[in-house]
């Protein structure tokens, strides 16, 4: 149970990089069926979910995983007061190693996010699931990883060792792409 069998991060952003607008809000134009079904398929194959306490992944089998919500309003880790499987944790505490050893799970994990969570486990990340909804921009948005806008997503990605595989449309119609990123050999 020392680390994950997996680290697999899911987002959709906007032309510009963005997860959301300038309020922290992920707005309709993001939310499209397509990728969310590609999404939910997605993290139904991870045991556990590490995301910021903005971030969620409220879908049909989110209550079956464990949960680490990164906080910084707790010293290290703590139980999760609003679920059984679930820790509170600051990366200014203790490493995600003792994180991960306090769930004492094995699996697969499945990162959704936002932007300094998505930014941590960027020299970590087996797989990147980057959805794209053509068309949308949020300029002043909440950036996927640190360094966007001044880098594209896939720019920053490329730098941390992982490199792109085909794109696949998800939805034509609405102009929803996903490229899967992976770690290189």
């Amino acid at each position: 149970m020392g680390a994950p069998t997996t680290i697999v991060g899911f987002a959709i952003v906007s032309n510009d990089g963005m997860l959301a607008d300038a309020n922290g809000v992920m707005p309709d134009a993001l939310k499209l069926d397509a990728d969310q079904r590609y999404f939910i398929a997605g993290m139904n194959r991870m045991q556990v979910v590490v995301h910021g306490r903005h971030s969620h992944e409220r879908q049909p089998n989110s209550l079956q995983r464990h949960r680490i919500t990164v906080s910084n309003r707790v010293k290290a880790i703590e139980p999760d007061p609003d679920n059984a499987k679930g820790i509170l944790w600051n990366p200014a505490g203790v490493s995600f190693e003792e994180a991960w050893a306090r769930l004492g799970v094995e699996g697969g994990l499945g990162v959704v996010g936002g932007t300094s969570v998505f930014g941590m486990f960027l020299d970590r990340y087996d797989d990147f699931h980057l959805s794209r909804a053509a068309g949308v921009r949020l300029p002043g948005g909440r950036p996927v990883f640190p360094d966007v806008p001044r880098l594209t997503p896939e720019a920053v990605m490329s730098r941390h060792g992982l490199e792109p595989g085909a794109t696949q449309t998800l939805d034509a119609a609405h102009g929803v792409t996903v490229t899967v990123w992976r770690r290189r050999a």
